[in-house]
């Protein structure tokens, strides 16, 4: 065998491809160095959410933070804004852009996609239609499917036909292909997906294919480029998604990377600047703005992607290499379970349309500080999914008119007097209790079968809404957990997004969680996932072959291949070796089985898979015979990345000029005379005994009875619940 090359590239032994695995998901964030001091790199990144952009920047060694209202209407006016309010009275010679987005997500969530065709192997043009069997919700009387996003008239069947181990059973009809074409000039389609049977192993008719639809001047979306593996209608949904919101994501980004462009246009001190607009994938790493215009498919997660690549990084900064990551911010809540070495899941599904591109197992529920109150026909409180989000936002801000769980919170007193980022944002508390007592009369007073009386309505109706909006949380919480056979007692909760500090210790209680973590900037923590982004891409191929009758080399042979592929695209990328990580994996599962299990490639995989079996399903057959379904590589070009010191710890009580006043607040249908601190005083070593409420810029923290917080050395807030 080849001598091992540096990084896990082509010719690397098995033993060093194992290795690889440790340095891609484990060494990375926690060994960089600080990026920018010294040098004219300003690299920020974006996190563009439902209520608001948020903004985090590297520069001269320290971190700058910024936060807007988001601008649903055009992303990109929020973003470019944020850019160039960050820029001023700075001159960097190059500006790195890494951009967390659910512009594509919006769009399938909306069914505002693009006008899609499909092209596929003759018969099969109802694959969509047709689907699994599979029933998410069992107990359902009357199940349903999402609606196909290609309709049938725009579903068009090719005459050819490749066998499963790709040999050509039916030459491509060319003809055939030339007269869609002008069918679908005809019908002014926007997108085309292209998807024939077994393409994976014979890509060739689909490429054939895309060069004589390139007149059309549309994206094509080719199976054999999304998606190259087994498995046609995961493979069919994903290319059709691919297709759906490209047209949308390379307008936007398009406008984005314009705008971006203008900044090195202006030029700085020395000439004109070098941009580049980087957007966060599904799996936590990073790509091109040109790849993600490609393939849109891969940023479906973008934004919560971020929150969760900090929460790892933050993690391990402060000795908690296992946490759950709770991410709440103003239209949605995510959550996902964060571990030394997980991998990111292959498949899940959007909108109820299944996807099988590597994503990170985020369990999202819509239920945020914009989610709105509502009382439905059997006289219960219920809360979202519908979120006021960014205009006309909760009625606390001016202009909403449904009570949201943003204006829960003012209502019992959980916010500062100063209003919201840093007091530039103020609150209307007058309205807010005008509009929960009207809601309280005209929609539940008439079901109140109590005292005629009710005390504190207004406060209880509050309490209420969030009582319900933890519950929901909470669920989301015990999902994720239970999917991965984790007992969530036994994981810290980390909570960041501008309202995941307000319901941490309420959740943590919920869950019979001792402790909570609240990172530095908690509404600016996905944004900051950015700085820690590798770029990432995944390279993978089809084997399909029992393990008994799979030597070393067969496999050594692919993963050579696909490795040669990922060095020569990460130089390209301008990744030198020394920035470059390969990691290698199988997909494998028994031999009868209908999906399989993703384990690292190391001389022991077959009993990993076994080990993995076990913890992901409850149990494992040591006996029975498996086989190798896929063989993967994971390549990530790695940047230069901020690290952050600690502090020296000082004594337990916080200074004088940190607590700013004292004032009832609500707690469990109760006021408690409680203090109001600003966290960006406290000192690592401080204590604070609940009930207190902290304060930051881009964020509340609700300490309630009994919890405690401590500051550590890193400025987080690490809360522990006493007694317990």
């Amino acid at each position: 065998m080849a001598k091992p090359r540096a990084g896990g590239g082509e010719g690397s032994t098995l033993s060093d491809r194992g290795k690889n695995v440790a340095r891609l998901l484990g060494g990375t964030a926690s060994a960089a160095l600080l990026a920018g001091s010294g040098s004219r790199l300003f690299r920020i990144a974006v996190d563009t959410g439902g209520t608001f952009t948020d903004f985090v920047a590297l520069w001269d060694g320290r971190l700058l933070c910024r936060k807007l209202p988001s601008t649903p209407h055009a992303p990109e006016e929020a973003l470019l804004e944020g850019i160039r309010g960050l820029l001023k009275e700075r001159d960097p010679g190059r500006i790195e852009v890494v951009h967390g987005t659910t512009v594509g997500t919006n769009a399938i969530l909306e069914r505002k996609g693009a006008l899609t065709a499909l092209l596929t192997t003759e018969g099969f043009e109802d694959l969509l239609e047709i689907g699994r069997q599979n029933r998410p919700r069992l107990y359902d009387l009357g199940p349903s499917k999402p609606v196909p996003l290609v309709p049938p008239e725009w579903r068009w069947g090719v005459p050819e036909r490749v066998g499963v181990r790709g040999e050509v059973l039916l030459p491509l009809d060319s003809s055939a292909v030339r007269e869609i074409e002008k069918r679908l000039r005809e019908a002014g389609v926007e997108s085309v997906a292209v998807v024939y049977l077994f393409s994976f192993a014979h890509p060739r008719h689909e490429e054939e294919t895309g060069r004589l639809l390139r007149n059309l001047d549309l994206p094509i979306s080719l199976s054999c480029q999304v998606l190259p593996e087994h498995r046609e209608y995961e493979r069919t949904s994903t290319t059709v998604l691919n297709a759906y919101i490209a047209p949308v994501l390379r307008r936007y980004l398009g406008r984005a990377e314009e705008g971006v462009g203008s900044l090195a246009e202006s030029g700085g001190s020395d000439g004109p600047r070098s941009v580049s607009l980087w957007v966060m994938r599904s799996n936590g790493g990073a790509m091109s703005a040109k790849r993600a215009g490609e393939q849109p498919v891969q940023t479906v997660l973008s934004g919560p992607a971020g929150g969760v690549v900090a929460a790892a990084a933050w993690g391990r900064l402060v000795g908690f290499p296992r946490v759950i990551a709770f991410d709440m911010g103003g239209t949605s809540t995510d959550v996902c379970l964060v571990g030394e070495r997980e991998l990111p899941h292959r498949g899940g599904s959007i909108g109820g349309y299944p996807i099988g591109i590597p994503l990170l197992p985020i369990q999202t529920v819509a239920a945020g500080g914009g989610s709105i109150a509502r009382v439905d026909a059997g006289g219960a409180l219920r809360v979202g999914p519908e979120s006021a989000g960014a205009d006309p936002g909760p009625v606390c801000y001016g202009r909403g008119e449904g009570i949201t769980v943003t204006d829960a919170h003012l209502v019992l007193g959980r916010f500062g007097s100063g209003g919201l980022l840093g007091g530039q944002m103020s609150l209307d508390g007058a309205r807010t209790r005008e509009c929960f007592f009207r809601f309280w009369r005209d929609r539940l007073a008439p079901l109140w079968s109590g005292p005629a009386e009710e005390d504190h309505p207004v406060e209880r109706l509050a309490q209420g809404i969030l009582d319900v909006i933890n519950v929901r949380m909470a669920r989301a919480i015990q999902l994720v957990s239970a999917e991965s056979g984790r007992d969530p007692r036994d994981f810290p909760l980390l909570a960041y997004g501008g309202a995941g500090g307000q319901h941490a210790c309420d959740l943590a209680d919920a869950l019979e969680i001792s402790q909570a973590l609240i990172p530095r900037d908690p509404g600016l923590f996905s944004a900051l996932g950015g700085l820690f982004s590798d770029f990432a891409r995944d390279y993978v191929e089809t084997l399909l072959r029992p393990q008994e009758r799979t030597e070393e080399e067969d496999l050594e042979r692919i993963f050579d291949r696909l490795a040669a592929r990922a060095e020569e695209e990460l130089a390209a990328e301008g990744f030198a070796k020394a920035e470059r990580a390969l990691a290698f994996f199988l997909d494998m599962r028994y031999v009868g089985q209908g999906f399989e299990l993703t384990v690292p490639y190391s001389t022991e995989y077959g009993s990993q898979f076994h080990r993995t079996h076990e913890l992901r399903y409850g149990y494992a057959d040591w006996g029975r015979k498996t086989e190798i379904v896929a063989l993967r590589v994971v390549a990530r070009g790695i940047p230069r990345k901020p690290s952050l010191a600690p502090e020296e710890e000082m004594g337990p009580e916080p200074s004088e000029d940190s607590l700013l006043y004292e004032r009832p607040v609500w707690f469990s249908g109760l006021p408690y005379p409680t203090r109001f601190y600003q966290r960006e005083r406290l000192l690592p070593g401080n204590r604070i005994a609940g009930p207190a409420v902290l304060l930051e810029y881009s964020g509340t923290t609700v300490i309630p009875p009994p919890w405690m917080a401590r500051v550590d050395c890193y400025r987080g807030l690490v809360l522990t619940r006493q007694g317990r």
